[in-house]
């Protein structure tokens, strides 16, 4: 099993609360779209502080190459356009779990 677990600090604008809602709302929809997923929970950061990322993502799937074909899939990749237009900065790891 791989969990795949991604966070990103969302640019400033007048619209910023707007804009993480939005994409978590985009990605909620993923589970419904993309077998590949076995586990998939998105949260919005409550705790702001200097190293605080605004959004989260952390997934659960059956083995590396499932994890690919999610991130290949072309709903995932809309999901990603949306985010990377409004990302400052982002993180991403990706383990084992045994």
């Amino acid at each position: 099993m791989i969990k795949h677990v991604v966070m990103w600090k969302i640019k400033q604008d007048t619209n910023k609360n707007n804009v993480i809602q939005q994409i978590k709302n985009a990605l909620d929809e993923l589970p419904q779209k993309i077998n590949e997923i076995i586990e998939f929970n998105v949260g919005i950061n409550i705790i702001s502080s200097d190293r605080a990322y605004d959004l989260t993502l952390v997934s659960l799937f059956k083995s590396v190459e499932t994890l690919k074909a999610y991130q290949e899939h072309p709903d995932h990749k809309i999901v990603g356009k949306l985010i990377k237009k409004h990302t400052l900065a982002a993180a991403v790891v990706d383990y084992e779990i045994t």
